[in-house]
């Protein structure tokens, strides 16, 4: 497993305190837990279910959230072998598996104890686990299984998608799903009234929703600058500060205020023509979830010029949407937003000619705007939904903007299926590969 050998790349100051709202976010969850708050298990849910959580005063934590940190800590193995052991099907998400382990070792082996080894002081106990149904296999019934250790809740969030591009283009459609996931959102604030014994603060749901929309705003504008040639920010930067964004981890509030920093020191880069990379050699995407347990293979990759400017379609907000602000209830808000993030790069790349599923989409508009010279795709042996869809983005990309694929097998969580050294040399030929497909691009009259 790789850890922090060396740093080639340069690492952005004001990322240090939006990284450190992960290790707060945690540690409330326990002092949450110890003086009798609630504290919730959720699945990413895009923002829909957050919202409320939060304004209902619970604490969410995320074990998706959490596997990666296991991964990165080096601990994850113990809890995937508990897993393997109680009969876990070893192709499953390595971010269940993870939390299966965690679990095991939590309720069986600690009577209710969380587990000393587990990193930024583990995930308190819950009193609610809230599932969804959007994008991942497991999710009916990860949660549910966790109902063989825990007996704990469950809600659901469903979440139906817009299942072709004729339904993403069918306003009409868009507004059928808009007012069902409305409606789900109701009973589940109903059942959460009941469970806590509280009412819903609609003013402070309204401020939540808001908080959320600004700071995706101004994170969407971070994005943009990364367009710049060469680029003030590397991958590594935005998987560090991702889960303020994502999983809406802290203070909306706060992290819009550092937000406001990170984009501000990454404009000073832009105006001075600073790099993330020493040498800007080669400009990559990467799709689509990294390998949290080698993250340093980033540095090795950076020493030979390449820099990732753009990743990971599921964890960055879209363009803002028009229009949101004059939407009353902020539950019809926050969730024409959701649908807005699902459907907008859709939308996007049509207009370009181009018709591709909601996962690829991004991926088609972001080679030209960022100017990518290729793409690396990370094929997950316990993750179908994360790829199951590339190797066709890969075949569109070369069509469409003649731009190659580097293709790399391994998993999330699991460090056994995965090799920094095959991917190095893999690495070294692609260059070759990326240097000729510059020249056919050329040719076809693109500018980059």
């Amino acid at each position: 497993m790789s850890g922090e050998r060396k740093r080639v790349i340069r690492r952005l100051e004001s990322i240090k305190p939006l990284r450190a709202i992960i290790d707060k976010s945690y540690n409330e969850s326990i002092e949450a837990m110890r003086r009798g708050k609630p504290v919730a298990w959720c699945m990413l849910n895009w923002w829909i279910g957050d919202v409320i959580l939060k304004a209902m005063d619970v604490v969410p934590i995320y074990p998706e959230n959490y596997g990666a940190v296991c991964a990165a800590f080096g601990v994850a193995e113990k809890y995937l072998s508990l897993s393997d052991s109680d009969g876990i099907p070893s192709h499953l998400c390595g971010y269940s598996r993870n939390c299966f382990g965690y679990v095991i070792r939590m309720m069986r082996e600690l009577k209710g104890e969380i587990p000393p080894e587990a990193p930024m002081g583990g995930m308190a106990k819950p009193v609610l686990l809230l599932a969804s149904s959007t994008i991942c296999d497991p999710r009916y019934k990860w949660f549910q299984l966790l109902g063989r250790y825990m007996d704990t809740p469950i809600w659901i969030l469903d979440t139906p998608m817009p299942s072709t591009i004729d339904h993403v283009m069918d306003e009409n459609y868009v507004n059928c799903l808009v007012r069902f996931v409305v409606k789900n959102l109701r009973e589940f604030i109903s059942f959460l009234e009941g469970l806590l014994g509280k009412k819903m603060d609609w003013n402070r749901l309204d401020e939540l929703v808001n908080a959320t929309l600004e700071l995706h705003r101004i994170c969407f504008e971070v994005n943009e600058l990364r367009k710049a040639v060469p680029c003030p920010m590397h991958s590594r930067d935005y998987w560090s500060v991702m889960p303020s964004v994502l999983f809406l981890l802290g203070d909306p509030k706060e992290s819009i205020k550092l937000y406001q920093n990170l984009y501000k020191e990454v404009k000073y880069r832009v105006d001075n023509g600073i790099c993330s990379v020493p040498e800007e050699k080669y400009r990559l995407m990467f799709s689509e979830l990294p390998p949290w347990h080698s993250l340093a293979l980033f540095e090795d990759l950076a020493e030979r010029g390449w820099n990732f400017v753009i990743e990971s379609w599921g964890y960055h907000p879209p363009k803002p949407a028009e229009n949101l602000e004059k939407i009353e209830d902020p539950l019809e808000r926050i969730v024409r937003y959701f649908y807005h993030f699902f459907t907008h790069y859709v939308r996007e790349s049509v207009k370009m000619g181009v018709n591709c599923i909601s996962i690829s989409a991004p991926f088609i508009v972001w080679a030209k705007e960022y100017k990518v010279d290729g793409a690396m795709l990370h094929s997950l042996l316990t993750c179908r939904s994360a790829t199951s869809h590339l190797y066709e983005m890969g075949e569109m990309l070369m069509r469409v903007w003649r731009v190659p694929s580097l293709a790399v097998e391994g998993d999330i969580v699991d460090y056994r299926v995965f090799s920094v050294d095959d991917v190095l040399r893999r690495a070294e030929a692609f260059e070759e590969t990326m240097q000729y497909y510059r020249k056919e691009r050329k040719e076809m009259g693109l500018d980059w």
